[in-house]
């Protein structure tokens, strides 16, 4: 293989690659997309597909706003659905105290202008949730927040981003990156690429790419672990998270019920796979029955994991590398899908003129 060149050489096929991708391409930027498994093989592909501006980070909370304004819209930015579904997320308290601490918070985010988040009380909390647990005691809504299909979104960014001629390379991973007479010159086993703009997007694998670049980050490879039901009769439909249990919750329209959470499997990057918990998974199962006590009825049908970059502040890295015409977008710590669409837009605006309106100064690389 010759050497290929494009305006921009992005690292890493999955939704955020795919969105950089769609994003600079709409403004006249040729780029070409390393991906060194396929489209869609880790986090991206097999995540839970939660699109929450509910319970975010602080400094997440004006991208997460400006991402559900592109979800909601998502077709006319990808030419698909992306099978979202704006059925609202709760987050429940079981207890006083963890009410007490919905309320703090709810409090602290309309300070920051933000009044996105409501508390609702058990009245309004069964309206929501017939099938809750009586423990319940209210809780937090977002109306407008949902949830849409992983894998299927992922595709989408990438089939928009080829239509607007965006070359995906699969199979091809990155094995050495240097700068040469303005130009990053990234070497594969299949040959070099190259491009005066490089933008890693690399996920749990971020960190290798940026230590390429001379930028050591303290990155960690995570297993996020999610099993799904056998078809049940309707019983929820916003997303359910719960305040005082590692819990995500939601029913799709076959039926199937998706539960995860805050339970992780074993990830390996060096032999590229992800290992099962069963002991979390159990614990998943168990919290769910205690909020939705229906499910003890379930029957298990299948369980997995993807690989995700988690970070010790548990926020993601977005902006410029150290390095010149480089940039960073990855560790976001298992709740990177809904900012995927808002986060494209801001590599976008950094690669074509420099700046971003949208607040990033917390995800810099040099925070660490």
């Amino acid at each position: 293989m010759n050497c290929i060149s494009a305006d921009a050489v992005i690292i890493g096929g999955g939704l955020h690659g795919g969105s950089a991708a769609v994003h600079l391409a709409s403004r006249g930027v040729s780029c070409i997309v390393l991906e060194k498994d396929h489209v869609g093989r880790h986090a991206s592909g097999v995540n839970a597909g939660g699109v929450r501006t509910l319970g975010r980070a602080l400094p997440e909370i004006p991208i997460a706003k400006a991402s559900r304004e592109l979800w909601h819209n998502i077709r006319d930015l990808v030419d698909d659905d992306c099978g979202f579904v704006p059925s609202g997320q709760v987050k429940v308290a079981e207890t006083e105290d963890e009410l007490a601490v919905l309320q703090a918070r709810s409090q602290q985010v309309r300070k920051l202008g933000f009044d996105h988040e409501q508390i609702i009380d058990q009245k309004t909390l069964r309206e929501l949730l017939p099938a809750i647990s009586d423990q319940c005691i209210g809780g937090m809504v977002v109306y407008g927040d949902g949830h849409a299909n992983p894998y299927r979104t992922t595709c989408a960014f990438k089939y928009k981003a080829e239509a607007l001629g965006v070359q995906f390379f699969e199979g091809i991973a990155a094995t050495q990156i240097e700068r040469h007479a303005g130009l990053w010159q990234i070497s594969t086993a299949h040959g070099q690429f190259e491009a005066p703009t490089l933008v890693n997007c690399a996920g749990a694998w971020g960190g290798q790419v940026a230590e390429m670049l001379g930028e050591r980050v303290p990155v960690k490879a995570q297993a996020p672990m999610l099993m799904i039901t056998e078809r049940m009769a309707p019983l929820v439909k916003p997303v359910v998270v719960a305040q005082g249990r590692a819990l995500s919750f939601k029913q799709f329209d076959n039926g199937t019920v998706l539960i995860g959470g805050g339970r992780f499997g074993k990830a390996n990057i060096q032999l590229n796979e992800a290992q099962l918990d069963t002991a979390g998974l159990t614990a998943n199962a168990r919290a769910a029955i205690s909020i939705f006590p229906i499910i003890q009825k379930a029957t298990i049908v299948r369980c997995w994991a993807g690989i995700e970059g988690e970070m010790p502040d548990g926020i993601p890295i977005i902006g410029p590398s150290r390095q010149e015409n480089a940039f960073h977008c990855f560790g976001f710590s298992g709740h990177g899908f809904q900012l995927a669409p808002a986060v494209g837009s801001i590599i976008a605006d950094l690669v074509t003129t420099g700046t971003t309106e949208l607040p990033i100064e917390a995800f810099r690389i040099d925070r660490f």
